[in-house]
This record gives structure tokens, C-alpha cells and sequence, in this order.
């Protein structure tokens, strides 16, 4: 919820706690799939706010996940929703902050969002299932 006067506003942001559960649920969904990920957690300032680079997890996981989180939460939707002739324009566009790979998933409690995560290191499916269950465990709402 976003309070304004004239001279203020207020943002609700994920918490640093909430944002280590999603991470922590998130590599063990990971280990259930055969999947070596990084997990970032991002509030909807853009700010970092809980990160994993899993055991095993490839060495492109790390800017991949980070930016797939950044992309969700300024945009407030899933990544992979972008039409496909974006696939190039929207990296070149944005000094590579945003992308359109899957993995990316917005974070909202009762219609309020407060951030994203972006999984990456699996394949685009099992990052998406990752993410997913990362948003069951927190209690957020689920992402179709």
C-alpha cells in the first residue's frame, strides 16, 4: 500500500527475513529438481535484499538471477511475459538491468507488491517452478 500526502509517501517493502525464507525455500525446491541455482530477493525499490549462490550453481547464475529479480520488480510481472521481439531491445535498452528469460516473479501480499525473486542456473521451466514455490512458502500470492 502506497500512502501519499503532498510532501510524502510510503512504501511497503519486503522484509529481510521474509526475503531469506523465499531464498532458502527457494535452493530447497532447487535440490528437489536436480537444478544448481542463485536465488535473488529484490524489494520494489530495486534494492537487494537476500541473494544465494547455490553449491554448484554456474558462475552466470549470479547476474542472471539478480536481474531477472530487478526486471519483476519494476515491472510487477513476470519476466518471461515479454514478447519475443524484445529478446534483444529490452537488454540493449536498458544497459542489460532488464531481461525477458523466465525465472523472474513478482512478490505480492494481499494485492501489495513488495519486491520480486529471479531464479537462475536451471532451465527456464524449472527456474520458473523454483520461483513458485519460493512465493508458497512465504505465503505470497502465486504468480500463473
Amino acid at each position: 500500500m502506497v500512502q501519499t500526502s503532498t510532501s510524502t509517501r510510503t512504501v511497503e517493502l519486503i522484509t529481510a527475513d521474509t526475503a531469506l525464507t523465499a531464498v532458502k525455500a527457494g535452493l530447497k525446491e532447487s535440490q528437489n529438481l536436480g537444478a544448481n541455482v542463485s536465488i535473488a530477493v529484490y524489494n520494489s525499490l530495486l534494492t537487494l535484499v537476500a541473494f544465494a549462490h547455490g553449491d554448484g550453481a554456474p558462475p552466470h547464475s549470479v547476474e542472471t538471477s539478480k536481474r531477472k529479480a530487478q526486471t519483476a520488480a519494476s515491472i510487477r510481472r513476470p519476466t518471461e511475459n515479454f514478447a519475443d521481439h524484445l529478446a534483444v531491445a529490452l537488454p540493449l535498452a536498458s544497459d542489460n538491468l532488464l531481461t525477458n528469460l523466465g525465472g523472474g516473479l513478482p512478490i505480492r501480499f494481499g494485492g501489495v507488491h513488495v519486491g520480486a525473486i529471479g531464479v537462475g542456473g536451471g532451465t527456464v521451466e524449472q527456474d520458473i517452478a523454483i520461483a513458485k514455490a519460493a512465493l508458497n512458502a512465504i505465503g505470497a500470492e502465486p504468480i500463473d
